[in-house]
Protein backbone atom coordinates (compact mmCIF):
# COMPACT_ATOMS: atom_id res chain seq x y z
CA UNK A 1 0.00 0.00 0.00
CA UNK A 2 1.25 3.47 -0.90
CA UNK A 3 0.08 7.07 -0.47
CA UNK A 4 -1.12 6.99 -4.09
CA UNK A 5 -3.51 4.20 -3.18
CA UNK A 6 -5.25 6.55 -0.76
CA UNK A 7 -5.17 9.42 -3.21
CA UNK A 8 -6.73 7.40 -6.01
CA UNK A 9 -9.28 5.69 -3.80
CA UNK A 10 -8.21 2.27 -5.11
CA UNK A 11 -7.34 0.87 -1.69
CA UNK A 12 -10.21 -0.40 0.42
CA UNK A 13 -9.34 -1.95 3.81
CA UNK A 14 -10.00 -5.67 3.91
CA UNK A 15 -10.40 -6.00 0.10
CA UNK A 16 -7.66 -7.78 -1.86
CA UNK A 17 -6.09 -5.82 -4.67
CA UNK A 18 -6.92 -7.43 -8.04
CA UNK A 19 -5.16 -6.88 -11.38
CA UNK A 20 -8.38 -5.35 -12.74
CA UNK A 21 -8.56 -2.97 -9.80
CA UNK A 22 -4.96 -1.87 -10.26
CA UNK A 23 -5.43 -1.29 -13.99
CA UNK A 24 -8.66 0.61 -13.40
CA UNK A 25 -7.01 2.90 -10.87
CA UNK A 26 -4.13 3.55 -13.21
CA UNK A 27 -6.50 4.41 -16.07
CA UNK A 28 -8.53 6.74 -13.85
CA UNK A 29 -5.38 8.52 -12.71
CA UNK A 30 -4.21 8.93 -16.31
CA UNK A 31 -7.53 10.38 -17.45
CA UNK A 32 -7.62 12.75 -14.49
CA UNK A 33 -4.13 13.96 -15.35
CA UNK A 34 -5.17 14.60 -18.95
CA UNK A 35 -8.35 16.46 -18.00
CA UNK A 36 -6.70 19.03 -15.72
CA UNK A 37 -4.46 20.62 -18.39
CA UNK A 38 -7.36 20.61 -20.87
CA UNK A 39 -9.42 22.70 -18.49
CA UNK A 40 -6.52 25.04 -17.67
CA UNK A 41 -5.68 25.55 -21.34
CA UNK A 42 -9.17 26.46 -22.57
CA UNK A 43 -8.76 28.71 -25.63
CA UNK A 44 -9.05 32.47 -25.22
CA UNK A 45 -11.32 34.34 -25.70
CA UNK A 46 -14.46 32.62 -24.47
CA UNK A 47 -16.61 35.76 -24.17
CA UNK A 48 -16.69 39.41 -25.38
CA UNK A 49 -13.67 41.64 -24.79
CA UNK A 50 -13.95 45.26 -23.65
CA UNK A 51 -11.68 47.94 -25.10
CA UNK A 52 -11.70 51.02 -22.86
CA UNK A 53 -11.20 54.32 -24.71
CA UNK A 54 -10.56 57.40 -22.57
CA UNK A 55 -11.75 59.74 -25.34
CA UNK A 56 -15.26 60.80 -26.30
CA UNK A 57 -17.28 58.86 -28.82
CA UNK A 58 -16.81 60.24 -32.32
CA UNK A 59 -13.31 61.64 -31.73
CA UNK A 60 -10.55 60.37 -34.03
CA UNK A 61 -9.06 58.02 -31.39
CA UNK A 62 -12.51 56.54 -30.82
CA UNK A 63 -13.05 56.06 -34.56
CA UNK A 64 -9.70 54.32 -34.93
CA UNK A 65 -10.33 52.12 -31.88
CA UNK A 66 -13.67 51.05 -33.35
CA UNK A 67 -12.02 50.15 -36.65
CA UNK A 68 -9.56 48.00 -34.71
CA UNK A 69 -12.35 46.37 -32.73
CA UNK A 70 -14.27 45.47 -35.88
CA UNK A 71 -11.23 43.76 -37.38
CA UNK A 72 -10.34 42.05 -34.09
CA UNK A 73 -13.85 40.58 -34.00
CA UNK A 74 -12.99 38.52 -37.04
CA UNK A 75 -9.47 37.58 -36.01
CA UNK A 76 -10.39 36.51 -32.47
CA UNK A 77 -13.82 35.12 -33.37
CA UNK A 78 -15.26 37.04 -30.47
CA UNK A 79 -16.91 40.44 -30.01
CA UNK A 80 -14.61 43.32 -29.07
CA UNK A 81 -16.68 46.13 -27.56
CA UNK A 82 -15.48 49.74 -27.28
CA UNK A 83 -16.43 51.41 -24.01
CA UNK A 84 -15.88 55.18 -23.81
CA UNK A 85 -14.81 56.56 -20.44
CA UNK A 86 -13.69 60.15 -21.11
CA UNK A 87 -12.87 62.83 -18.57
CA UNK A 88 -10.24 64.10 -16.14
CA UNK A 89 -7.52 64.21 -18.76
CA UNK A 90 -7.89 60.50 -19.62
CA UNK A 91 -7.55 59.52 -15.95
CA UNK A 92 -11.09 58.14 -15.62
CA UNK A 93 -10.63 55.63 -18.40
CA UNK A 94 -7.12 54.74 -17.29
CA UNK A 95 -8.22 54.11 -13.71
CA UNK A 96 -11.11 51.93 -14.85
CA UNK A 97 -8.77 49.84 -16.98
CA UNK A 98 -6.16 49.56 -14.24
CA UNK A 99 -8.76 48.27 -11.77
CA UNK A 100 -10.23 45.74 -14.19
CA UNK A 101 -9.76 42.02 -13.62
CA UNK A 102 -6.51 40.87 -15.28
CA UNK A 103 -8.27 38.04 -17.09
CA UNK A 104 -7.74 39.06 -20.70
CA UNK A 105 -11.21 40.51 -21.17
CA UNK A 106 -10.39 44.21 -20.64
CA UNK A 107 -7.77 46.26 -22.48
CA UNK A 108 -6.97 49.97 -22.51
CA UNK A 109 -6.57 52.00 -25.72
CA UNK A 110 -4.15 54.32 -23.96
CA UNK A 111 -3.17 57.83 -24.98
CA UNK A 112 0.33 59.23 -24.54
CA UNK A 113 -1.14 61.78 -22.15
CA UNK A 114 -2.61 59.08 -19.91
CA UNK A 115 0.66 57.17 -19.67
CA UNK A 116 3.44 59.77 -19.79
CA UNK A 117 2.06 63.26 -19.08
CA UNK A 118 -0.40 62.63 -16.27
CA UNK A 119 2.21 61.07 -13.94
CA UNK A 120 4.04 64.42 -13.86
CA UNK A 121 1.11 66.82 -14.10
CA UNK A 122 -1.64 65.30 -11.91
CA UNK A 123 -1.58 64.96 -8.13
CA UNK A 124 -2.68 61.69 -6.56
CA UNK A 125 -2.89 59.91 -9.90
CA UNK A 126 -5.03 56.79 -9.24
CA UNK A 127 -2.84 54.51 -11.37
CA UNK A 128 0.81 53.89 -12.22
CA UNK A 129 1.59 53.41 -15.94
CA UNK A 130 4.36 50.88 -15.28
CA UNK A 131 3.02 49.05 -12.23
CA UNK A 132 -0.66 48.82 -13.13
CA UNK A 133 -0.33 47.94 -16.81
CA UNK A 134 1.69 45.82 -19.19
CA UNK A 135 2.14 47.02 -22.79
CA UNK A 136 0.62 44.88 -25.50
CA UNK A 137 1.85 47.02 -28.39
CA UNK A 138 2.54 50.55 -29.58
CA UNK A 139 -0.26 50.96 -32.12
CA UNK A 140 0.08 54.27 -33.88
CA UNK A 141 1.52 57.76 -33.73
CA UNK A 142 -0.50 60.97 -33.85
CA UNK A 143 1.70 63.86 -34.90
CA UNK A 144 1.43 67.34 -33.48
CA UNK A 145 1.45 69.98 -36.20
CA UNK A 146 1.92 73.73 -36.26
CA UNK A 147 -0.75 75.01 -38.63
CA UNK A 148 -1.84 78.37 -39.99
CA UNK A 149 -4.68 79.97 -41.88
CA UNK A 150 -4.01 79.67 -45.62
CA UNK A 151 -3.72 83.45 -46.00
CA UNK A 152 -1.13 83.85 -43.24
CA UNK A 153 2.16 85.00 -44.74
CA UNK A 154 4.40 82.36 -43.10
CA UNK A 155 5.01 79.22 -45.16
CA UNK A 156 7.13 77.36 -42.60
CA UNK A 157 8.47 77.65 -39.06
CA UNK A 158 11.37 79.91 -40.02
CA UNK A 159 8.94 82.33 -41.67
CA UNK A 160 6.73 82.31 -38.57
CA UNK A 161 9.67 83.11 -36.31
CA UNK A 162 10.66 86.06 -38.48
CA UNK A 163 7.10 87.40 -38.66
CA UNK A 164 6.56 87.18 -34.90
CA UNK A 165 9.93 88.70 -34.03
CA UNK A 166 9.13 91.78 -36.10
CA UNK A 167 5.96 92.43 -34.09
CA UNK A 168 6.20 90.79 -30.64
CA UNK A 169 2.93 89.88 -28.90
CA UNK A 170 0.85 90.82 -31.92
CA UNK A 171 0.04 87.28 -32.94
CA UNK A 172 -1.83 84.55 -31.10
CA UNK A 173 -1.69 80.77 -31.24
CA UNK A 174 -4.46 78.30 -30.36
CA UNK A 175 -3.59 75.49 -27.93
CA UNK A 176 -5.58 72.85 -26.06
CA UNK A 177 -4.47 74.12 -22.66
CA UNK A 178 -1.24 75.26 -20.99
CA UNK A 179 -0.70 71.85 -19.39
CA UNK A 180 -1.86 69.72 -22.29
CA UNK A 181 0.26 68.36 -25.11
CA UNK A 182 -0.02 71.20 -27.62
CA UNK A 183 0.32 73.81 -24.87
CA UNK A 184 3.52 72.25 -23.54
CA UNK A 185 4.96 71.94 -27.05
CA UNK A 186 4.27 75.62 -27.75
CA UNK A 187 5.91 76.64 -24.46
CA UNK A 188 9.02 74.66 -25.35
CA UNK A 189 9.09 76.16 -28.84
CA UNK A 190 8.68 79.69 -27.46
CA UNK A 191 11.55 79.08 -25.06
CA UNK A 192 13.91 77.77 -27.73
CA UNK A 193 13.02 80.33 -30.41
CA UNK A 194 12.55 83.31 -28.09
CA UNK A 195 9.07 83.91 -29.48
CA UNK A 196 6.67 86.48 -28.05
CA UNK A 197 3.41 84.95 -29.23
CA UNK A 198 0.22 84.90 -27.16
CA UNK A 199 -1.12 81.46 -26.19
CA UNK A 200 -4.91 81.14 -26.35
CA UNK A 201 -6.09 77.99 -24.53
CA UNK A 202 -9.33 76.27 -25.47
CA UNK A 203 -11.40 73.72 -23.61
CA UNK A 204 -13.36 73.09 -26.78
CA UNK A 205 -10.97 71.78 -29.46
CA UNK A 206 -13.45 72.10 -32.38
CA UNK A 207 -13.90 75.76 -31.48
CA UNK A 208 -10.15 76.37 -31.59
CA UNK A 209 -9.90 74.63 -34.96
CA UNK A 210 -12.74 76.77 -36.31
CA UNK A 211 -11.06 79.96 -35.09
CA UNK A 212 -7.94 79.15 -37.10
CA UNK A 213 -9.98 78.10 -40.14
CA UNK A 214 -11.92 81.38 -39.99
CA UNK A 215 -8.76 83.44 -39.54
CA UNK A 216 -9.71 84.73 -36.13
CA UNK A 217 -6.39 83.29 -34.93
CA UNK A 218 -3.57 82.99 -37.45
CA UNK A 219 -1.90 79.84 -36.11
CA UNK A 220 -2.50 76.85 -33.86
CA UNK A 221 -0.85 73.69 -32.56
CA UNK A 222 -3.02 70.60 -32.97
CA UNK A 223 -2.92 66.86 -33.25
CA UNK A 224 -2.96 65.93 -36.91
CA UNK A 225 -5.77 63.52 -36.08
CA UNK A 226 -7.90 66.57 -35.22
CA UNK A 227 -7.13 68.75 -38.27
CA UNK A 228 -6.28 66.23 -40.98
CA UNK A 229 -9.55 66.93 -42.79
CA UNK A 230 -9.03 70.71 -42.75
CA UNK A 231 -5.45 70.34 -43.96
CA UNK A 232 -6.46 67.94 -46.74
CA UNK A 233 -9.27 70.27 -47.76
CA UNK A 234 -7.05 73.36 -47.89
CA UNK A 235 -8.64 75.17 -44.94
CA UNK A 236 -5.31 75.05 -43.08
CA UNK A 237 -1.65 74.75 -44.02
CA UNK A 238 1.01 72.92 -42.02
CA UNK A 239 4.12 74.91 -41.09
CA UNK A 240 6.02 72.24 -39.14
CA UNK A 241 5.70 68.97 -37.23
CA UNK A 242 6.59 68.37 -33.60
CA UNK A 243 8.12 64.93 -34.17
CA UNK A 244 11.78 64.76 -35.19
CA UNK A 245 11.11 62.05 -37.74
CA UNK A 246 8.63 64.14 -39.68
CA UNK A 247 5.35 62.86 -41.10
CA UNK A 248 5.43 60.05 -43.63
CA UNK A 249 2.24 61.21 -45.36
CA UNK A 250 3.56 64.81 -45.55
CA UNK A 251 7.20 64.55 -46.63
CA UNK A 252 7.39 68.25 -47.52
CA UNK A 253 6.58 69.33 -43.95
CA UNK A 254 9.77 70.00 -42.02
CA UNK A 255 10.10 69.00 -38.35
CA UNK A 256 10.76 71.64 -35.71
CA UNK A 257 13.90 69.60 -34.97
CA UNK A 258 15.45 70.88 -38.20
CA UNK A 259 15.87 74.26 -36.51
CA UNK A 260 16.10 72.96 -32.95
CA UNK A 261 17.82 69.54 -32.83
CA UNK A 262 16.42 67.20 -30.20
CA UNK A 263 12.91 68.64 -30.43
CA UNK A 264 10.73 65.54 -30.59
CA UNK A 265 7.17 65.64 -29.27
CA UNK A 266 4.21 63.70 -30.57
CA UNK A 267 1.09 61.90 -29.48
CA UNK A 268 0.66 58.15 -29.73
CA UNK A 269 -1.58 55.27 -28.69
CA UNK A 270 -0.63 52.02 -27.04
CA UNK A 271 -2.76 49.03 -26.16
CA UNK A 272 -2.31 48.11 -22.50
CA UNK A 273 -3.49 45.19 -20.40
CA UNK A 274 -4.07 45.29 -16.63
CA UNK A 275 -0.99 44.06 -14.75
CA UNK A 276 -1.26 40.36 -14.05
CA UNK A 277 -2.97 39.47 -17.32
CA UNK A 278 -1.63 36.03 -18.34
CA UNK A 279 1.34 36.22 -20.69
CA UNK A 280 -0.15 33.81 -23.25
CA UNK A 281 -3.21 36.04 -23.59
CA UNK A 282 -1.14 39.22 -23.97
CA UNK A 283 0.97 37.50 -26.61
CA UNK A 284 -2.11 36.26 -28.44
CA UNK A 285 -3.57 39.76 -28.49
CA UNK A 286 -0.27 41.09 -29.85
CA UNK A 287 -0.40 38.55 -32.68
CA UNK A 288 -4.01 39.49 -33.41
CA UNK A 289 -3.09 43.19 -33.58
CA UNK A 290 -0.24 42.46 -35.97
CA UNK A 291 -2.74 40.86 -38.36
CA UNK A 292 -5.29 43.64 -37.93
CA UNK A 293 -2.87 46.53 -38.49
CA UNK A 294 -1.69 44.86 -41.67
CA UNK A 295 -5.24 44.85 -43.04
CA UNK A 296 -5.53 47.07 -46.17
CA UNK A 297 -8.64 48.76 -44.75
CA UNK A 298 -6.78 49.83 -41.61
CA UNK A 299 -3.73 50.85 -43.63
CA UNK A 300 -5.94 53.09 -45.77
CA UNK A 301 -8.01 54.54 -42.92
CA UNK A 302 -5.19 55.44 -40.52
CA UNK A 303 -3.66 58.38 -42.46
CA UNK A 304 -7.11 59.78 -43.22
CA UNK A 305 -7.69 59.97 -39.48
CA UNK A 306 -4.29 61.61 -38.92
CA UNK A 307 -2.62 58.48 -37.55
CA UNK A 308 0.66 56.99 -38.73
CA UNK A 309 1.35 53.25 -38.63
CA UNK A 310 4.91 51.95 -38.46
CA UNK A 311 5.82 50.79 -42.00
CA UNK A 312 8.02 48.10 -40.43
CA UNK A 313 4.99 46.51 -38.82
CA UNK A 314 3.75 46.27 -35.25
CA UNK A 315 6.38 46.94 -32.59
CA UNK A 316 7.27 44.05 -30.31
CA UNK A 317 6.13 44.06 -26.71
CA UNK A 318 9.72 44.64 -25.60
CA UNK A 319 10.19 47.60 -27.95
CA UNK A 320 6.85 49.04 -26.86
CA UNK A 321 7.90 48.93 -23.20
CA UNK A 322 11.26 50.52 -24.02
CA UNK A 323 9.47 53.29 -25.95
CA UNK A 324 7.13 53.93 -23.02
CA UNK A 325 10.06 54.25 -20.62
CA UNK A 326 11.86 56.69 -22.95
CA UNK A 327 8.74 58.81 -23.19
CA UNK A 328 8.37 58.88 -19.42
CA UNK A 329 11.95 60.09 -19.18
CA UNK A 330 11.32 62.77 -21.80
CA UNK A 331 8.27 64.12 -19.99
CA UNK A 332 10.01 64.10 -16.64
CA UNK A 333 12.79 66.25 -18.15
CA UNK A 334 10.32 68.51 -19.97
CA UNK A 335 8.03 69.24 -17.03
CA UNK A 336 11.05 69.89 -14.81
CA UNK A 337 12.56 72.29 -17.35
CA UNK A 338 9.29 74.21 -17.66
CA UNK A 339 8.70 74.25 -13.91
CA UNK A 340 5.42 72.34 -14.25
CA UNK A 341 4.30 70.62 -11.06
CA UNK A 342 1.46 68.19 -10.37
CA UNK A 343 -1.89 69.84 -9.69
Amino acid sequence: MTLSDFASGSFVPGRPRTRRGVLGAALAATLAGMAAPAIAQAPWPQRPITLIVSQSAGASPDVFARLLSEKLNGVLNQAVIVENKPGAGNAIGAQAAARSAPDGYTFFFATSAALTMNPFLMKNLPYDPLKDFVPVALLTRSHQVLVAHPDFSAKNLQDLIEVVRKEPNKYSIAIDGPRNLSGVIVRILKSKAGLDIVEVPYNNIPASVQDVVSGRLPVGMFSLSVVEGQVRGGAMKVLASGSAGGIASMPNVEPIAKLYPGFDYLGWFMLMAPAGTPEPIVNEMHRALARVLGDPAIQAAAPKLGFELDPRGLASREDSLAFLKRQLGLWQETTTALGLKPE
